[in-house]
Order: structure tokens, then sequence, then C-alpha cells
């Protein structure tokens, strides 16, 4: 009789034994799979950085880029990997295949690494994938730029409206938005473009901002009719949105000279700003990443006729004096009669 018992459970003792060795060989992650895994739960930022452009220590996109994805993917013990494409649209789409998030710092209008492949970017922003434009990358004034900047990160700069003067702007970041998370006061000199040509109904939610005067101004590149009435008006110069597809936007107007990146409350709300737009959430003491040498800065710079030696930024740099006031120009600007 018992031996009938013990023939009896045998089938089920077999088939438990199988469950579990299926389990364990198939189930269960090896090292390779959980590493895949691993990877697969990380956020993927797609970084695209701009052709040369400008003398050497500006619109250094190619190395301000190395240096962005370096801190995420290194330093800020986040679950994010940056992806960078150097010189403009990656030639193979597959790398956005999986991207949470689309960031530009690029030169714009004509050079806008976009144009010709708006209908990919809608795609994507249709999937909710977050989209942010750096410096020169938030012009629009191109038809159709300005229309998808608008529903993409929700503004633009337009040119013979915009102005993009070289000022230190000083201020704390908005306190109710966790982009701003870790940076209580933010002071830089940079090409702060402003007087932005915003969606309508306005859909912005302003993150850093100061108001320009004629005494902080120590550069005047475009100039129009419309920059100058708002001297004395706090302006915008990085913003937000939230897009009705799910997805997320930001324009940040800085990042024109490459030392700025290693002032660390810059860099940092660039870096809240990135992982805020692949739908993160932003550490409550900011992003961490390690402070940037001077051999840093100087790493990866754009081969350019002159080469320049970029300095870590310093006290002269927020305190150049006032520029001479100019006349009102910018490219296109009709000739005077």
């Amino acid at each position: 009789m018992k031996s009938q018992n013990l023939r009896s459970l045998l089938p089920l003792a077999l088939a438990a034994m199988a469950a579990a060795v299926f389990s364990l060989l198939v189930l269960s992650p090896s090292d390779s799979t959980g590493a895949q895994g691993d990877a697969k739960a990380k956020k993927k930022i797609v970084l695209i950085a701009g052709e040369v452009s400008h003398p050497s220590g500006q619109h250094e996109f190619n190395a301000g880029s190395i240096l962005l994805a370096r801190a995420l993917n290194e330093q800020s013990g986040l679950p994010v990997h940056v992806e960078v494409v150097h010189d403009g649209w990656p030639e193979d789409e597959s790398v956005f295949d999986g991207a949470d998030a689309v960031v530009v710092y690029s030169d714009g209008n004509a050079r806008h690494p976009v144009n010709g492949h708006e209908a990919k970017m809608q795609a994507m922003a249709d999937a909710g994938v977050g989209m942010m434009f750096m410096h020169y990358a938030v012009e629009g004034s191109q038809p159709p730029q300005g229309e998808n900047h608008k529903k993409w990160i929700g503004g633009h700069y337009e040119g013979g409206y915009s102005v993009n003067p070289h000022w230190t702007a000083t201020g704390e970041p908005n306190p109710d938005h966790s982009i701003s998370n870790g940076v209580p006061n933010l002071k830089a000199n940079d090409e702060w473009y402003y007087n932005m040509r915003w969606a309508d109904p306005k859909t912005a939610v302003p993150i850093f901002g100061d108001t320009p005067t004629r005494e902080k101004i120590n550069r005047y590149v475009h100039w129009t009719p419309a920059g100058e009435k708002q001297l004395g008006k706090k302006q915008t110069m990085m913003w937000a949105v939230e897009r009705p597809d799910g997805g997320r936007g930001i324009g940040f107007t800085g990042g024109h000279w490459h030392r700025n990146w290693a002032i660390d409350d810059f860099r940092k709300l660039v870096l809240n700003g990135m992982v805020w737009v692949a739908g993160m959430e932003v550490p409550e003491d900011g992003v961490k990443s390690d402070p940037i040498t001077e051999a840093q800065l100087n790493e990866n710079l754009d081969e350019k006729p002159k080469m320049e030696h970029v300095s870590l930024p310093s006290d002269a740099d927020l305190t150049q004096p006032a520029a001479e006031e100019i006349e009102y120009r910018w490219p296109g600007m009709p000739e005077k009669k």
C-alpha cells in the first residue's frame, strides 16, 4: 500500500522538479539578460550635437554634449542613458528606437538639424517622446519651424522679433518646478536670448529668467524694436511644457559659451531639464555631477581655423562693461528707404 502511494506521488514530484528547473533556466534571467533588463529599465535620451559653428570656445556643441552625457551616464547615479549623435541629424535613425527624449544642441534656422526631418520628430512627439532644444536650436524663423517649435517646446526665437544679446543674468529658478531642484540661484554671462514667440494660448511655464537692461548688456548681436521694448521687464530664458500628447518640452536659450558648463548651477539646471523631459523625477537636490576642470573643458573641442584655450568661468565674465548701443539689425532686415 505504501509503495503504491509513493508510485502515485512520483509523477507529481517529477513535474514540480521540472517546473523548478524551467523557472531557473528560462524565467530567471542570467547575468547577461539581467544586464539587458537593466538597460531596458533606463530612460534613453538621444542628444543631437550640431555641426561645427562659430569661433573656438563658442557653440562647442560636440564637446558640450559629451560633458553632459558623461555627467548623466557616469556621475548622476540615475537610471538614464544618453546617446550622443555628433554633427547633426543621424544617418541611421534607428538611434531613436526606444528614445524617451530627444535633446538638440545646435545651430538653428537654416542650419537646424531637424530641417527635412519634421515628420520623424512629429511621429516621436505623437508617441510622447520629450523634446528639448538648447541655445540656437530654439530659433524657428523659417516655416514650418516656428509652429513646430510651439507644438514641441512651447515657443521659439523669431528673427526680427526676438533678440540675442550677451549679458549676465541672475535669478532664482522657479521654486515651484522640479527642474529647479538644487539650484537656489543662477548667475552666468551668456548669449541669453529673450522675447520669445510663444504658443497661443501660452503653454510654457517659466523656469529661469531675469530682467535685461542696457547696463547688463555687454554685446549686441541682433537687435529689434520688439526686443528693445522689453528692456526693464523680466524675461524667460528657460521654460517647460507638458504637451497634450503626454510628452514634455523644454527651451533653453543659454549655451553659447562653452566655459559655462563648468558653472555647477548652470550645468545642474540643464541636467535637471534633460532628466525631467525624459519623463523622470528630478532628485530633490538636483542631478549630481562632478566639477568640470579646465582640462576637461578643452577636451573634444571642434577643429577650427584659430583654436582658443577655454578658461574656467571667472568673476570678470560676470562684470563686463556695458556695450555701446547699436541701431536695429537682424538677418533679413528690410533696407531703409
